[in-house]
């Protein structure tokens, strides 16, 4: 159940970001219509009024990406050389998925945005004032010669009103408002969709489930915490080494290997019951201490232990 995970995080994170994203989104779409959209009427309507449609969109899709934890999870250290290749393959895969999961996330509100700007129908207008395309252009234009239809069509937006110009801006605004509903429909069914079969699959039961949600919310919010307290402690240890001239005191930090371990990304599985790489790190890390001290008692000394169980160990930490 490896995308079962991916379905859950998607679902949760909408839900609880979906109705702030799209209210602000709404609201920057209505200044930019408002206040800085004006269309040229002339040859550049189809280009002006597609970048108002479109690149707002994408800015808001990479501003997904850049503020996503899990982007930069996955990307830290990835372009350094790793091992064998199968291992690096299956990394690339697991940070192909998560990748999936983060643009999911990140294009809601590009949808959004895309989705009010048809709704309110202006980028839409101008951009298709614009268009050479023939077959829209009868559409719009009816029995007109197609060279007089681009040349009215170009200045449409700002003439004033007359009941022929009328008739094409409606049409144009009832064109952009069914494309509108369309991909809100779509965006909500595929939503639907994807919690319901999230749901279905889940091999926890619900409250399990809400446990879980709570866990990690929880987690990362006493890891800011804790991470704080003790960076705070760590540097005020220096800093008072250095200016006192004095040797710093014991401060016990997590080693390179335990970053790294509870940084990776974490991968549901029911063969166990953690719930997240901290929980596993913890709960392993326990286990490993136990082996060890069974084996030292068993054969005497912590010396005698043979290379073989020694090397047996360390891959067990590096898993």
């Amino acid at each position: 159940m490896k995308w079962f995970k991916t379905a859950v995080d998607i679902a949760n994170k909408q839900t609880s970001m979906g109705l702030g994203l799209v209210a602000l989104t709404a609201g920057g779409e209505q200044i930019f219509s408002t206040v800085v959209f004006s269309c040229p009427c002339n040859q550049l309507n189809f280009l002006y009024g597609l970048v108002f449609l479109l690149v707002p969109a994408l800015a808001l899709l990479l501003l997904g990406f850049i503020l996503s934890e899990r982007t930069w999870k996955v990307l830290t250290g990835m372009c350094r050389k790793h091992g064998r290749e199968p291992r690096r393959w299956r990394r690339l895969f697991t940070a192909g998925s998560a990748l999936c999961r983060v643009s999911c996330i990140a294009l809601v509100a590009p949808c959004s945005w895309i989705a009010m700007a048809l709704l309110n129908g202006k980028y839409y207008e101008c951009a298709m004032t614009g268009t050479n395309v023939t077959a829209y252009n009868k559409h719009l234009c009816g029995d007109k010669s197609l060279d007089q239809c681009q040349l009215e069509l170009s200045s449409l937006p700002c003439l004033g009103p007359k009941e022929d110009r009328q008739r094409v801006l409606i049409t144009l605004r009832a064109d952009s408002q069914i494309l509108g509903w369309l991909l809100i429909a779509s965006i909500m069914l595929s939503n639907l969709l994807m919690i319901c079969m999230a749901r279905c699959t889940s091999p926890i039961s619900y409250l399990q489930l809400k446990f879980w949600r709570t866990y990690v919310q929880e987690e990362s919010n006493l890891m800011d915490s804790y991470s704080s307290k003790h960076a705070k402690e760590l540097a005020e240890r220096n800093l008072k080494s250095f200016f006192n001239h004095q040797p710093p005191e014991n401060i016990s930090t997590p080693s390179n290997r335990a970053w790294k371990k509870i940084s990776s990304l974490y991968k549901f599985s029911t063969k166990d019951h953690y719930y997240s790489t901290i929980h596993r790190y913890v709960e392993e890390s326990c286990d490993d201490d136990m082996m060890r001290i069974a084996s030292v008692k068993s054969s005497g000394t912590a010396d005698n232990i043979p290379a073989a169980l020694d090397f047996v160990d360390d891959v067990r930490m590096a898993l």
